[in-house]
C-alpha cells in the first residue's frame, strides 16, 4: 500500500466518523426536543408539538 492510498483511506474513515457523530448528535437533540415538549406543562408548547408527537406515537393525552 502506497502513501497516497493510505492517506485516501484515512481521510474517508475520518469523514465517515464525522458524519456518524453529526447524525448521532442530531438524533439525540431531536429526540430531546420531542420528549421535552411532551412533558411540558405549558399548553402553547404542548399544542405546538402535538402533531409531531402523535406522528411519532408519543402519547400526550
Amino acid at each position: 500500500m502506497n502513501a497516497q492510498t493510505y492517506n485516501s483511506t484515512a481521510a474517508a474513515s475520518s469523514e465517515r466518523s464525522q458524519v456518524i457523530i453529526a447524525a448521532t448528535i442530531a438524533l439525540v437533540f431531536g429526540l430531546g426536543l420531542v420528549f421535552t415538549t411532551g412533558f411540558a406543562h405549558s399548553s402553547s408548547i404542548h399544542n405546538a408539538a402535538h402533531d409531531t408527537r402523535h406522528a411519532l406515537s408519543f402519547p400526550c393525552h
